[in-house]
This record gives C-alpha cells, structure tokens and sequence, in this order.
C-alpha cells in the first residue's frame, strides 16, 4: 500500500527499522515508528490517537518483532502521539522529555472535547515513566537508537528527534509535517526554525515525518527547506500585520492566498499567527497558548467545522 490508498500502511526505512504511515496526515491522524533490532526487541516511536488505530499498530509491531516493546518514546506530548501509551503492557517503559510528562498530565484528554468527531474508545492516559532534560541514547542489541531534545519551545516545548545514526535514519515527530501545514501553537516560531537547522545538521537520508508520508534522499532537504520556508513565511506576515494593527483573524484571511494555501489543514495558519503575536508583544516564548483558546478563530478561518478523520 501506499500513501495514495488512503489506508494506514507499513513502509521499511532500513532493516529492521519501520514507519506505520498514516493518510490523510491530518488531525488526529499521525505516523508511529518501529524500530526492532536482530534479537527482535522492538522500541516504538509514539502512539497514535484513537483505541481502534492503536490496536492495529500494536497488531503490525507484534508482526516484525518478540514480545512485548521494549520501549515506547514519545517524540512531544500532544494527544495524537500519546494517547495511545495505555494500550501498551506495564513492562514496556514510555519515555520522554521531562516537560512531556508534566504536559501529558496537565493537558488530560482535553483534546476529546475540542476534536468531538472520533470514537476514541477506552483511552487511559499514561505519560511517560522516564524522562530526560536533553539526551538519551537506547542501546539495542545491534545499534544505538539516539533521543535529541531540540531545545525551547518549537512544535511543542518537548520536541524530541529519534535519530539512528548508523541507519541515517530520522523520526522527527511534528518537527515535520509532510503536505500539511505545520502547527506552532504550542512552540514558538524561532524555537521550530532553530529546530529544522538541527534536523538539516543531521543529514538524514530517510526522514519520517509526524504526518504525511516518509521523506527519501533529496526529498528530506526539500521538506526540510519548505518548512524553514514556511515559517519565516507566517513571522513576515506576523510582523507587518501586528504593526498594522491586525487581529491574527485579520492577518490570516488578509494573506488567504499565499505560497502555501495548497498546504493540509490551512486553518493552522492562525494558530500560528497567535504564537507570533505573542512573541511579538513580548510575552515569554514558553507562554502557553492553548487550542480551545484559538480553536475558534480556526474555524471562522476554516469557514466551518474542521474535519477529523481518525
């Protein structure tokens, strides 16, 4: 299968190592990852959003691999990457970055209430159990498995990159978004550029992505480049609109046509015009904006409900 079937597929990025790829990418709507080494323990990159489709990511790891997971990491604490943890068994360790724990904890399930369309079945919310301030490497059998915090805040304040340095390979979480727009409000915008120049000081060859499909040879540095793109993008347009005197509504719909309407979920342009005007009237970057507070001016931008196909 592949992207284009629109159902969740299997793809290997070295041996060994696997991307569970889900279309269409969008909210709710994640990639996991597996990677297993030649004695078949397997640690899993995120989880994903509903009970349904975690049972068949479970399903397809238990295929590849002996026993239960190892390991689960969390790449960032938001909902489509961890509400999965509790379907795993007890003596697989979750881990992430100090702040993912505290965010888990402090977020909930607040996401059930604002994204009300899926069937999210019985979720138990379970952070992480070992967490780290900046590196931590998983020595497998075969190969290291590396854990890099990017630093400040910048999809989220608890970025980790998976990286496999042997492999060259890199699950970047939601410091990647492959075909759709991606989504600062919880980070802040210079904080996710600083980012994008680690992931580009890594050089991958294989890069999946936290949506959308996986990134191969000189596809990696042009998504890398389009997200940088994008970004100084949204501080432009934050930046001449805030001085203008622009409600991040207002700038959104005034730069409705831009290099990047083609881009998923366009209604994230004005998540993210909320974090740069918060940087730009001076707020400390680790402010915390929440999406039920903006969820509104998304949808007015949306020009309706915004859809969720998990």
């Amino acid at each position: 299968m592949t992207w284009d079937d629109g159902t969740p597929y299997v793809e290997e990025l070295a041996a060994g190592v696997h991307a569970y790829v889900q279309p269409d990418g969008g909210w709710m709507v994640n990639n996991c990852g597996v990677v297993v080494d030649g004695a078949g323990t397997a640690v899993l990159v995120d989880t994903t959003s509903t009970e349904r489709r975690n049972r068949a990511v479970l399903a397809e790891v238990a295929k590849v691999s002996t026993g239960a997971p190892r390991a689960l990491v969390n790449t960032h604490h938001h909902p489509d990457h961890t509400y999965g943890n509790g379907f795993l068994p007890a003596e697989t360790l979750v881990i992430g970055h100090d702040k993912c724990r505290e965010m888990v904890l402090t977020a909930g399930l607040e996401a059930t209430r604002v994204i009300t369309a899926p069937d999210y079945g019985d979720l138990t919310l379970r952070p992480p159990e070992i967490t780290f301030p900046d590196r931590m490497t998983l020595h497998l059998a075969d190969f290291p498995v590396e854990l890099h915090h990017v630093g400040g805040p910048a999809h989220t304040t608890n970025d980790v990159l998976v990286w496999l340095p042997e492999q060259k390979v890199l699950f970047s979480g939601d410091l990647a978004f492959n075909g759709g727009q991606p989504f600062v409000l919880e980070g802040s915008i210079s904080g996710f550029r600083r980012a994008v120049a680690q992931m580009q000081e890594l050089e991958p060859e294989v890069l999946a992505p936290g949506h959308g499909p996986v990134c191969r040879g000189d596809d990696v540095a042009r998504l890398l480049a389009d997200m940088d793109a994008y970004l100084a993008y949204v501080e432009d347009v934050a930046a001449a609109s805030y001085a203008a005197g622009l409600s991040p509504l207002e700038a959104a719909q005034k730069n409705r046509d831009n290099p990047y309407s083609t881009w998923a979920e366009t209604e994230r342009f004005v998540g993210n015009l909320h974090r740069a005007y918060s940087e730009l009237a001076g707020n400390p970057i680790d402010t915390r904006l929440t999406v039920p507070s903006v969820w509104p001016d998304m949808v007015t931008f949306h020009g309706g409900p915004i859809a969720c196909h998990a």
